[in-house]
């Protein structure tokens, strides 16, 4: 019988989305199999959504050392928590803390580390599937050690409510006393009010199509009538069109929403890494034979200077 903790990444208080699809997949793996789900978090209370999705019990930590993140600090607090309750599974988001925090906690643990996982089975152990080669095919793992760290990609499982008894407890961090080589001197937030581009179910992307800057904002009207994320390729944000922060693509963010709407955008191999776990896919290109149309489920052969601004009024006049 496993016993899954799932780290909940919060900053500021704000939980990530990501915490609670882990939790909720905990749950239907233990409900089958046994075990428990345990919720851990450093520096905020999450037990009322915790317990929604699933955790039997939610440990918190609260300190002051945890109002920033610190991978010395933080990754020492979860490798005390592991050490002190031996979970047979530890998850993480594969958000940017998860990916510095899980190999730094699995280090000082001496334990399996998988990243970006987009599966999760137990019978007899565990396996965790995860893409490789640019996301063209996928890999079974089999972890061999007592504890495995596991980084889950945002969106990879189904957000379910499935209410556990979602016991509150605290626990000793054990980092008093403990002096960071390098501490937080400043924080700086993107801009408020914007979907957070890997937690999204909806994604709009713009590539070189859009021909300039000043057409950015075609991408970002369709994006705010549905409620999604405006994303980029990597051509228009080294040109300089767009932000760093809205690219997706290998060297950018890895993505899976349940729909992705690629707008001008050629469809390079290393764009389709970040985008091409999204469950339905939407492309937008005047050329026919354009790479993309061979990932999409569904491809518009057409000016996306027409496209786009009827697509929006008509999304706006059907949402209101």
């Amino acid at each position: 019988m496993p016993n899954i903790a799932v780290f909940i990444e919060q900053r500021g208080g704000r939980f990530k989305k990501v915490a609670w699809q882990m939790l909720s997949e905990a749950k239907r793996i233990t409900g089958a199999a046994g075990g428990e789900v345990w919720a851990v978090c450093l520096g905020a209370d999450p037990s009322a959504e915790a317990a929604r999705y699933g955790a039997d019990k939610v440990f918190t930590a609260a300190d002051d050392a945890f109002t920033d993140y610190n991978s010395e600090l933080w990754g020492a607090a979860l490798a005390n928590f592991c050490t002190a309750t031996k979970p047979d599974l530890l998850l993480l988001g594969s958000t940017a803390m998860g990916k510095d925090l899980g190999p730094t906690v699995a280090a000082k643990l001496d334990c399996a580390c998988i990243s970006d996982a987009v599966g999760l089975t137990f019978a007899d152990g565990w396996t965790v599937r995860r893409p490789i080669f640019a996301g063209k095919c996928y890999i079974d793992v089999e972890p061999q050690t007592p504890l495995a760290v596991v980084g889950i990609r945002p969106n990879a499982f189904v957000l379910a409510e499935n209410p556990g008894a979602g016991t509150a407890e605290t626990f000793d961090a054990g980092v008093a006393g403990l002096d960071p080589g390098a501490k937080v001197t400043r924080s700086e937030a993107s801009a408020g009010g914007k979907v957070e581009l890997t937690e999204a179910e909806i994604i709009v992307s713009g590539g070189r199509g859009i021909k300039g800057p000043e057409n950015y904002q075609l991408i970002e009207k369709l994006a705010d009538a549905l409620g999604a994320a405006a994303g980029a390729s990597r051509a228009i944000v080294d040109a300089g069109w767009v932000e760093y922060s809205h690219q997706v693509g290998q060297t950018g963010k890895t993505v899976a929403p349940n729909l992705y709407i690629a707008c001008g955008i050629s469809g390079a191999i290393q764009h389709l890494a970040g985008m091409s776990s999204s469950k339905c896919i939407v492309a937008v290109n005047k050329d026919a034979n354009a790479p993309i149309f061979k990932v999409a489920d569904y491809g518009v052969v057409a000016d996306l200077f027409q496209v786009l601004p009827a697509l929006t009024e008509e999304v706006i006049r059907i949402r209101s």
